[in-house]
């Protein structure tokens, strides 16, 4: 005898699997720190604050983001380490001003359930930092030699589309409807409006000098942008594109990082290497004022929030390590040693 079901029942069966499957392949919490000095990521357990891997990467890895459905690290470098045909020739070189002839650079991807890279796609000159739609199904990568953004197709692993942008592109971020990429001109004084549909730029907006890094409230109501050579961070309204107010933060601040509830922005004072910054500065987002600082460590550079809000992550570049912030008490709660050089920092959802 077959028995029927009631609908509601296999409703509520699906539904449970579904989210048993979703739990499981989301896998335990890990935070993604790029270690640019070190040519490797640096893979950390976010729920005991320690090391649990480390990833051989490509050259000088910059900037590193998890994709929205958490399959994903990307991370930009400048490719395999090669032997000079002539080392005589580079001998003594800087090694940034080494790797600065090189042509291409390259976005890596890591399968965070493994830990390995399984993917290796060229994009422009100099990437810096690379961002994923909200259905990662495209990666905007930052090309600083070349002033242009690359569009990565996640599924094929080819560039799909190169937009002009605004003088040495640094840091990007995607408006939260995913409509909309900001991109912060480190030497044009501008942040570029890239129109995510038509693939170009749609507008540029003046801001100030040296911006680094931009950023959204989740709830779209303000972006912001660090403007490294002026010790401020520009609010901008994303309706009429126009910057609204200027806060004062810390010794050249780099990236920024809002809440989940929008209530507070963070944002990393790096200072420089003979000057080390060693805080966060927050920002109270219905005053746009600066309410706090807090000291982490040497050269504080990137800065993630994790999706409960409940802590903040700062790479410190000089010091090798991360900071971990509860986000409540606004303190540290820990540092964990990691690569030379951490820069960019990203974490599963």
């Amino acid at each position: 005898m077959k028995v029927k079901r009631p609908g509601w029942l296999v409703a509520v069966v699906l539904a449970s699997m579904v989210g048993w499957v979703g739990s499981v392949l989301a896998g335990p919490a890990k935070v993604y720190v790029a270690d640019e000095e070190g040519d490797t990521v640096s893979v950390l357990d976010a729920a005991s604050f320690s090391k649990v891997a480390t990833i051989p990467v490509g050259r000088g890895p910059h900037n590193i983001q998890v994709s929205p459905d958490g399959r994903l690290a990307w991370v930009t470098n400048n490719g395999e380490r090669r032997k000079l045909e002539d080392d005589r020739e580079h001998k003594g070189m800087p090694r940034g001003e080494h790797e600065g002839m090189e042509n291409r650079g390259e976005v890596w991807a890591i399968d965070t359930a493994t830990d390995q890279v399984v993917a290796r796609v060229p994009v422009g000159r100099h990437p810096a930092h690379v961002v994923l739609t909200p259905d990662s199904r495209f990666a905007y990568v930052t090309n600083g030699g070349e002033n242009t953004v690359s569009v990565v197709d996640t599924d094929t692993r080819h560039v799909v589309a190169t937009i002009p942008v605004g003088a040495y592109p640094h840091g990007i971020r995607i408006s939260p409807d995913g409509k909309q990429a900001y991109v912060a001109n480190l030497k044009g004084g501008t942040v570029s409006v890239i129109d995510t549909e038509a693939r170009k730029e749609v507008a540029q907006i003046p801001v100030g000098k040296g911006p680094a890094q931009v950023g959204f409230t989740p709830d779209a109501r303000l972006a912001f942008v660090s403007l490294s050579q002026e010790e401020k961070v520009a609010v901008i309204d994303p309706a009429s594109r126009k910057v609204i107010k200027k806060v004062a933060v810390g010794t050249v601040p780099i990236q920024v990082y809002a809440t989940p509830d929008s209530r507070l922005l963070f944002v990393a004072n790096q200072g420089t290497k003979k000057r080390p910054g060693k805080t966060v500065s927050v920002i109270n987002l219905e005053t746009l004022e600066a309410a706090k600082t807090i000291e982490t460590g040497p050269g504080a550079h990137g800065v993630v929030v994790d999706r409960d809000g409940r802590y903040a992550y700062v790479t410190n570049i000089y010091a090798n390590s991360v900071s971990v912030l509860d986000v409540k008490d606004l303190k540290v709660v820990a540092t964990v040693p990691v690569g030379k050089g951490p820069n960019g920092i990203s974490l599963t959802p």
